[in-house]
């Protein structure tokens, strides 16, 4: 039997994180389709914002990237996070420019950013991941419960993430992440441990503040 990659350990260490996440009302109602449509649109306008900032960190992963191959995807990736997405946000988010961070989106943005500055491209790589993989299989499986997406208020989000073409992305940044990991350094995977198991936390968080329309607690 072989050994576990770097991303089966993660995806294994964080199935708490996962299976919370899987809980949380605004997916659950998303599903049904029983979601406001004030929250789905604050949860889009923020999830704007937050691929800016995502973008830069792609677009960073492939400047730090010395395999012509790595470089390509993350490039194209980050292009992606700004063009594919921003179609979508543009259909629900009536005034991008009244949009305003939330602590949520700001702290996430932040500890990515971050680590675009501490220089290590395998922690960064693998705090990007979960952007990819948990979408993707929140995605899929979603998908795949509420069948028929005709009369679905929002069927362009479900057919958005649980596109085969974006699981092929997921699949290929898995990949890339796994190839980081198997040249690093023990301290270096403990540090892409972290840097993982700390997006996941992110990803629940940002879909539980999108839901609470999380505002600054003072102005």
């Amino acid at each position: 039997m072989s050994a576990a990659t770097f991303t089966d350990q993660a995806w294994e260490r964080t199935a708490g994180i996962r299976s919370e996440i899987d809980a949380l009302p605004f997916l659950r109602q998303l599903e049904d389709g029983s979601l406001p449509r004030a929250i789905f649109e604050n949860y889009m306008g923020q999830d704007a914002l937050y691929l800016t900032g995502y973008a830069r960190a792609l677009a960073a992963c492939a400047a730090q990237s010395t395999d012509p191959e790595h470089i390509i995807f993350w490039s194209r990736a980050a292009a992606g996070a700004i063009e594919e997405e921003r179609a979508l946000h543009a259909t629900h988010v009536v005034d991008f420019s009244a949009v305003t961070p939330s602590p949520t989106t700001v702290a996430y943005t932040s500890f990515e950013l971050a680590l675009v500055s501490a220089g290590s491209l395998p922690v960064l790589a693998a705090s990007v991941l979960p952007c990819f993989w948990i979408y993707d299989d929140v995605g899929t499986r979603l998908k795949a419960r509420v069948g028929s997406l005709e009369g679905h208020p929002y069927a362009d989000w479900v057919t958005a993430y649980g596109d085969p073409e974006f699981h092929e992305l997921t699949r290929r940044a898995r990949l890339i992440v796994d190839e980081l990991a198997a040249t690093a350094s023990e301290e270096t995977r403990a540090a892409m441990h972290r840097a993982y198991h700390r997006a996941s936390q992110y990803e629940w968080m940002f879909w539980d503040s999108a839901h609470r329309i999380e505002t600054w607690p003072v102005a």
